[in-house]
């Protein structure tokens, strides 16, 4: 069916909005929903789109896309740090695996040669896939997340050489002998991506930000991140690879977060695009007419790559349920096992039919990887706990007066009031990273969720008097406040809330102090803004005080009604009426 672009366009577009709220709602994530869509409007269902080739093509800008935003998270210090798990368990991932699958696939019967091409090729997983899906839980920045970055980025640059070897492999380009001028074009393009961009990338956003036009920012953005990408394919290399550097390279500037909020709503289309063109590549034909082998390839692909990454894991001092989440996030074959299995097809090296078989086991595991992963974290629970590197610290058992949860901006400063008042406490904190950071300082702060009896426990709570709830996730906080009340109903709660609903919540679980967190600064700014008008310090200061008694009285009165939406703005524009009358009662009295 040929369709014009616009029709293409809307055809995507829909497909997109009906799977994907449906799959989320199912809780098998929005990935599944792109690449079930893509199979049902590809040309192996209703043949709606024919012409898969050049849409998987376009829609790989969507992973270029993302390489860039993740290499903006990441500053050049922190990924010299990743160098060993990067170039240690990547790169044995690659090797083991790639030996394995090679070696099954000469008992197949694949000649050395062949069963060696699509050993690597299926030794690769897909970055996008994976970190989509590890972004879509949180778990980005977990033990197994930060893994599964490291084994990622090692096989995109692995990917690299495969390219060149792969022709070898083949046979055409053993009689010219090794491409000198090639290799040299390539490492000069490399070179000049990495100081161009750290010395030329600044001063032209700067140059870009002094026009004040958000839309040519936007534009620049996009200048930066396809011509990175066009320089490194131009020289034989990933497009992804080139994003990803010219992210890392900007990781530190001042336009880091700028440049992530407009880059984010086309990495997201374009990206969503790439999962339906990836299951629009699917054969069906070959499933339907060889079910069991396919299924067995798929399920025997997925079972060898988690094995080697659960072993790999132990070996690398990773717990047993981190082991598990990393060879269940990247134990699927990669997109970029399509572009070799078409180097090798056209080496002679591997033939059309064993290709075709071959690209649908990926397809099929990128499909069943999103539906594993849920299984596993709502019905079997294999290793599946805790996300970190560890449950919880082990904590001293000493009988302290106050417990604080959340050790970040708000819990710092009551932590050093309390230490300069000499009174102990104990600090819980359930970001593993910040935790390390804070006892660089001296701070004894203790890893683990606050939420959780066993940690309370531990923390001996039922000795404590206070227990201080300063966790900045509003969720996590209204949770943590549910299981003290429930568990520990002496302890008395003083908590930080982000916001009035989550002051709400906190209320309805019982809290007994409530500190909105930017509520007291905004009094006493407001309060110094009346003095710089020329109002006297002590009319600002009455000012500020009927305020601050007007608003805590409309807050107890809403926290009653702050579920009904039409009785909430019913009861503001009243208290907003009645806050006007009382200070034009005051102007009154002055006269």
């Amino acid at each position: 069916m040929n369709l014009s672009w616009i029709q293409q366009a809307v055809l995507f577009l829909t497909a997109a909005v009906i799977a994907v709220p449906l799959f989320k709602r199912l809780g098998v994530g929005a990935v599944l929903g792109y690449l079930v869509a893509g199979m049902v409007i590809g040309p192996r269902v209703f043949g709606f789109i024919s012409d898969v080739d050049s849409i998987l093509h376009f829609a790989e800008l969507g992973v270029v896309l993302l390489l860039f935003v993740i290499g903006l998270e990441l500053q050049p210090s922190r990924l010299w740090a990743l160098r060993r798990p990067v170039f240690g368990l990547g790169s044995a991932q690659v090797v083991i695996t790639g030996l394995i699958l090679a070696g099954a696939g000469f008992m197949f019967g694949l000649p050395a040669t062949p069963a060696l091409m699509v050993g690597l090729s299926l030794s690769l997983s897909s970055t996008a896939l994976a970190l989509q899906m590890l972004a879509e839980k949180k778990q980005l920045t977990t033990q197994h997340g930060r893994a599964a970055f490291a084994v990622l980025l090692f096989q995109d640059l692995a990917a690299i050489p495969m390219l060149a070897i792969f022709a070898l492999l083949g046979g055409e380009g053993m009689a010219h002998g090794w491409n000198w001028l090639g290799l040299l074009k390539t490492m000069t393009v490399i070179v000049a991506v990495i100081g161009g961009g750290r010395w030329l990338l600044r001063p032209y956003l700067r140059l870009v930000a002094s026009a004040n036009s958000h839309e040519v920012f936007i534009a620049a953005t996009l200048l930066v991140v396809m011509g990175t990408a066009l320089l490194m394919q131009q020289a034989g290399l990933s497009m992804a690879l080139g994003s990803f550097l010219a992210g890392v390279l900007l990781a530190d500037s001042e336009y880091r977060h700028e440049l992530e909020a407009d880059i984010e709503p086309f990495k997201g289309l374009l990206l969503g695009l790439f999962f339906i063109a990836v299951g629009m590549s699917t054969d069906l034909r070959l499933v339907v007419e060889q079910p069991l082998v396919i299924l067995g390839l798929t399920l025997g692909l997925m079972a060898i790559k988690a094995l080697v990454l659960y072993g790999l894991a132990r070996l690398t001092k990773h717990i047993h349920s981190s082991a598990v989440n990393l060879a269940l996030n990247i134990s699927h074959g990669g997109e970029f096992a399509f572009v070799l299995f078409g180097i090798a097809v056209g080496a002679h090296a591997l033939d059309q039919a064993t290709a075709d078989m071959l690209i649908v086991v990926v397809s099929l595991s990128m499909v069943a990887t999103p539906l594993l992963a849920t299984l596993n974290e709502k019905w079997l629970k294999i290793g599946y706990g805790t996300i970190e590197s560890r449950a919880f610290d082990s904590i001293e058992p000493r009988e302290h007066r106050v417990i604080i949860a959340g050790f970040g901006r708000v819990g710092q400063v009551v932590g050093r009031t309390l230490r300069m008042k000499k009174i102990l406490f104990t600090a819980l904190e359930a970001n593993s990273e910040q935790v390390d950071f804070v006892r660089k300082f001296g701070n004894k702060t203790y890893f683990g969720d606050a939420s959780r009896l066993d940690l309370l426990r531990a923390a001996r709570a039922d000795l404590a008097e206070i227990f201080v709830l300063a966790i900045d996730d509003v969720d996590a906080s209204v949770k943590t406040a549910e299981m003290v009340r429930k568990h520990y109903p002496h302890l008395k709660i003083y908590a930080r809330a982000r916001n009035r609903v989550h002051a709400y919540r906190l209320m309805d679980a019982g809290v007994d102090k409530i500190i909105r967190e930017t509520f007291l600064s905004s009094i006493e700014l407001a309060r110094d803004i009346l003095v710089g008008l020329g109002h006297s310090a002590a009319d600002a200061e009455e000012s500020v005080r009927r305020f601050r008694k007007h608003d805590e009285a409309l807050f107890a009165t809403q926290h009653k009604v702050y579920k009904d939406e039409a009785q909430l703005i019913a009861t503001a524009r009243q208290g907003v009426e009645e806050l006007e009358r009382l200070f034009e009662q005051d102007a009154d009295q002055i006269k």
